[in-house]
């Protein structure tokens, strides 16, 4: 792709690089010295610019604080043995962007315009990037409504920003699952397929109260019955169930993940049963009962692969394997990150070199 797009550039005068202690990174609490602003006004996109991350000024009327038109994506970029750095699918997550936008009636960014806006503030902030396996930059692309008008009405005016910082690992144990069955993330004819940022305002409280019992994450379930797995909090949720690899399929309750997608195409091909469908409750705690569920984890670009070490369904408790002894995740784990980390050849053109 011919890089088209004319970005502004303000660098920092005190980079931050050398205070930050890359050995204790806590998740979503570092970043990096630069951040990237655009501004959508009179029908186009403008003022692309990246400058030092610091405070933005904006009105308290802006009608995302107001009636929720925000939405984000979460990608990351990682640094090879040779130096090169790459960042993972962005044409997925631009994809995806653009279906958020369209769900909440906000403007749309043409692909090749985040993809280029993503690599140039990569490349200008490459040294931020972790090379200690298992960690990365995590790239937070974001949009927001700037109207300062206090009416129920789709904004004129809209903020698209981009921010990194270093991350290591988002989940260091197998989790302690539980199926959510009273509360809902999201219902059919909602937006529970974007990434808007009201979807987890809602699920802080189930959130709190799980943890308050002890468990890492919820598996949301279907809003009518609760009888369905949807996904878990931070990822899609996948299952290997009697050698088949079982997940549910995308609808307008469900994320349509990129590393769900990545897991996906491995699997296939690798020659794997694949089913995308609705999954039941009852079937994945009859496979743990009986021994027919082999594997179960998260996928998700902050979780990447999550093993489920339990499931909690009406208070029983079903105890997996150790997933150091499964055999399907463990090998998608490597591969992810052998392309990732550039070890192995990029047969399917993940990668996109900056």
């Amino acid at each position: 792709m011919t890089d088209t797009l004319d970005i502004k550039i303000t660098k920092t005068t005190h980079s931050r690089l050398q205070e930050t202690d890359f050995t204790n990174l806590v998740f979503g609490r570092t970043f990096s010295d630069h951040m990237l602003v655009a501004d959508y006004a009179d029908g186009e996109w403008k003022n692309f610019e990246i400058v030092p991350y610091g405070e933005i000024a904006f009105s308290p009327a802006i009608s995302a604080l107001h009636y929720g038109q925000a939405f984000f994506e979460g990608i990351k970029a990682y640094k090879h043995a040779d130096g090169q750095v790459s960042v993972f699918r962005p044409d997925k997550n631009a994809a995806r962007f653009n279906k958020s936008a369209e769900r909440l009636c906000m403007a749309e960014l043409p692909e090749d315009l985040f993809v280029q806006s993503i690599a140039a503030l990569v490349d200008l902030d490459r040294d931020w990037i972790p090379t200690e396996a298992g960690h990365s930059l995590y790239i937070r692309p974001f949009m927001f409504a700037t109207d300062p008008y206090l009416g129920v009405s789709p904004s004129t005016t809209y903020k698209f920003m981009v921010l990194t910082g270093p991350v290591g690992p988002y989940f260091t144990k197998p989790l302690r699952v539980k199926f959510e069955t009273h509360y809902t993330r999201a219902a059919e004819g909602g937006f529970g397929y974007a990434k808007a940022a009201g979807n987890y305002g809602g699920s802080m409280l189930p959130f709190k109260k799980a943890a308050e019992e002890g468990f890492d994450q919820l598996i949301w379930t279907d809003a009518k019955e609760h009888l369905y797995v949807e996904e878990m909090g931070a990822a899609n949720v996948m299952f290997v169930l009697d050698g088949t690899l079982v997940t549910p399929s995308t609808r307008d309750t469900i994320l349509d993940g990129v590393t769900r997608d990545t897991v996906l195409t491995l699997a296939k091909s690798w020659g794997m049963p694949v089913e995308e469908r609705r999954v039941s409750i009852a079937e994945v705690v009859e496979g743990a009962k009986n021994g027919t569920l082999t594997d179960a984890f998260g996928a998700g670009t902050a979780a990447t692969i999550a093993p489920v070490g339990s499931l909690n369904y009406n208070g029983e408790e079903y105890t997996l394997s150790d997933p150091l002894t499964r055999e399907f995740s463990q090998k998608v784990l490597k591969t992810l990150d052998d392309i990732r980390y550039g070890k192995t050849t990029d047969t399917f053109g993940w990668n996109y070199i900056v």
